[in-house]
């Protein structure tokens, strides 16, 4: 997990203001959305101290697939805000792993903690983490809102080409 955060504060470190505005933006939410979105953030703090203080067990098979999950989720994540700071900002985000999902950060993410919860071999991290995505489901709702508003019809166009998570979720 430390591995992971050092590529997000670099990422946070290296980008303009403006970037992190958009990245944060909830303008426009409903309160449910805020609140379900706070819950979703509580659900991956409880994870990642289950993470922290579960030994790990280096020679398991959950390990040896929960470390490959990581590490490709750890670079989907990588490649995904490389892309996202890439745009200028008055265009939707659209090119490199945004062709194939509309939200590649929430999905590597996912990767990440799901690897994690592998390599511990915790049941009830891999729970946490499902219900942490339900969570920011409707984070990601609210998002779509809000882009269909600032960007129009090529947000809209964009919605019909990429699916919301990955493949036909």
């Amino acid at each position: 997990m430390v591995i992971f955060f050092l590529f997000y504060g670099i990422f946070l470190k290296t980008c303009p203001k403006e970037v992190i505005t958009r990245l944060y933006d909830n303008e426009g939410w409903t309160k449910s959305q805020y609140i379900l979105t706070k819950l979703g953030k509580l659900c991956g703090l409880i994870h990642i101290i289950l993470v922290i203080f579960t030994p790990l067990n280096i020679v398991s098979i959950e390990f040896m697939i929960g470390i490959i999950i990581y590490l490709i989720g750890t670079i989907g994540f990588v490649i995904a805000v490389i892309n996202f700071k890439k745009v200028p900002l008055g265009q939707p985000i659209t090119l490199g792993v945004y062709k194939i999902s509309r939200n590649p950060q929430v999905l590597t993410l996912f990767l990440v903690s799901f690897g994690t919860s592998l390599m511990i071999a915790s049941w009830i991290a891999v729970i946490i983490v499902v219900i942490s995505i339900i969570f920011f489901h409707f984070r990601i709702l609210g998002e779509e809102k809000r882009l269909i508003e600032q960007y129009g019809d090529s947000y809209l166009e964009y919605k019909k080409k990429v699916p919301r998570y990955f493949l036909f979720i």
